[in-house]
């Protein structure tokens, strides 16, 4: 099983998911899954092959998020909580990231 390093934007995106987090912008269905993710990611913390999957999963489920209110800075009511979780799994840059890795496999 191979293991992928976050590259440093995917790091930021869970570092800032973190602040927002602690801040209390995360909602009350946000889960001990994502703040896990959020950590590992802001750590810079390699992942399996089963997390990348789960990564991709999670960004195909979630990019309609990208579309709701509050979702982009400027936004009211920004940041929302799908753009709280959107970062937690690592942002625009974790889902680049995860596609980019899927040519590989």
């Amino acid at each position: 099983m191979s293991t992928h390093e976050p590259p440093k934007g995917v790091q930021q995106a869970a570092q800032r998911a973190q602040t927002w987090i602690d801040e209390g912008n995360a909602g009350d269905s946000f889960t001990d899954v994502g703040r896990q993710r959020a950590a590992q990611l802001a750590k810079g913390e390699k992942v399996s092959d089963d997390v990348v999957k789960r990564m991709r999963a999670y960004f195909s489920r979630h990019h309609k998020d990208t579309d709701a209110k509050g979702f982009s800075s400027g936004d009211e009511g920004y940041p929302s909580a799908g753009r709280v979780a959107w970062d937690a799994w690592g942002g625009d840059a974790g889902r680049r990231w995860v596609e980019s890795l899927d040519d590989e496999d």
